[in-house]
């Protein structure tokens, strides 16, 4: 699927380990890495709570991108 996102970045500014930003999204760490490695496309709910938490809008994060085929 082409989402990709830029989690990894956001989590990094904000100075927080995966088991700790997972706490705060109510999901494991497991749950994080997956969705920054991009093997995982999380709910919306769980896009708009990553957001929030990062305070920015979900787009910020998340890009859809068509295959060009």
């Amino acid at each position: 699927m082409p989402l990709y996102n830029q989690l990894k970045e956001y989590r990094s500014k904000l100075g927080i380990n995966q088991t700790d930003f997972g706490k705060m999204a109510g999901v494991s760490r497991q749950t994080i890495s997956l969705i920054e490695r991009g093997d995982y496309s999380p709910s919306v709910t769980l896009a708009l709570k990553l957001a929030k938490i990062c305070e920015v809008k979900v787009e910020d994060i998340f890009q859809y991108e068509e295959d060009e085929s």
